[in-house]
């Protein structure tokens, strides 16, 4: 009897070395997944810490090692499970060729009807490497235009002037307008009545920049004088004149609403006309064909 109780002692320790040791194989690999999650996050956040003290506090830079960051850490993380998760299969027993394989084969399969999707991330891939946008700026990209709030390699979020998140695959994207990249103009049209003289309002035009120039709010904001296009064309009810403002990223928005406030400002003080279009209304004909009467003649202005 003791020697069968020894067999027996025998088989169920085999048994459980045999059942324990893929189980510690298993702890360990989820224990070295999740050591590899932790180092990979701490090492890009110590890369992103050296690459901003490098960038000297200049914008453009800060947003684009923002955005690779994020990136980063996605790629690194997607990586790190799928290693985790091949690895465990193999402990349990389950063969990783024939999943691969298949994998393969339903790849593509799903490639020809998923080419949307695989072209969503090659356009993300460009989009990064050839650093056309970034979070924090304001773009126009796949007709809809706003602050980036976010860059993924399958997507762009992006929020509007009225508060609308738009989500905008990458693979709709062929064309990318950046408004916040180095530097922006406000391009300013002004329309003045035909009888006003046109370098008197050029002057007036001038002395209002220059008012804002010294200003403490927008001085800094403005990277130039304003430059004077002069005459732009002849509309209908008046003549247009254009301007400029060199300006930060940003800020061309703010600067020409200013400039609009204090140049109708200066036009009331000096009596420069703004005009608006004009609309003259006459009496109809009589049947018989002769004129109206001249008192039937009326004349009204529209704004």
């Amino acid at each position: 009897m003791d020697k069968l109780s020894d067999v027996f002692n025998l088989v169920n320790l085999k048994e459980l070395l045999q059942f324990s040791q893929p189980a510690m194989h298993i702890l360990l690999i989820l224990i070295m997944a999740w050591v590899l999650l932790r180092f990979s996050g701490k090492a890009i956040r110590m890369l992103k810490a050296y690459l901003r003290s490098q960038a000297d506090n200049n914008l453009e830079d800060l947003k684009r090692i923002e955005t690779l960051s994020r990136v980063f850490r996605y790629i690194a993380s997607v990586v790190i499970y799928v290693v985790s998760g091949m690895v465990v299969l193999s402990e349990l027993g389950i063969s990783i060729a024939p999943i691969l394989a298949t994998a393969g084969v339903l790849g593509l399969a799903v490639g020809f009807g998923a080419q949307s999707l695989i072209k969503d991330y090659f356009n993300g891939i460009f989009l990064l490497l050839e650093n056309q946008v970034r979070q924090g700026d304001v773009v126009e990209a796949g007709g809809k235009a706003g602050l980036v709030e976010e860059v993924t390699l399958r997507y762009i979020k992006m929020r509007d002037y009225d508060g609308n998140v738009h989500f905008i695959p990458n693979g709709i994207i062929t064309t990318v307008t950046n408004m916040s990249r180095g530097f922006a103009y406000a391009v300013i049209d002004v329309g003045v009545a035909y009888r006003e003289d046109m370098d008197e309002v050029m002057d007036v035009m001038r002395q209002v920049g220059a008012g804002m120039r010294e200003d403490e709010t927008f001085g800094g904001k403005m990277m130039e004088p304003m430059e004077m296009a002069g005459v732009d064309r002849w509309d209908d009810s008046a003549v247009t004149l254009r301007c400029r403002f060199k300006v930060l990223p940003l800020e061309q928005w703010g600067v020409r609403r200013e400039y609009l406030r204090r140049l109708k400002q200066a036009f009331d003080r000096h009596g420069i006309e703004i005009p608006y279009p004009h609309l003259t209304v006459y009496a109809g004909q009589a049947k018989d064909g002769s004129a109206a009467p001249l008192h039937l003649v009326q004349r009204t202005e529209t704004a």
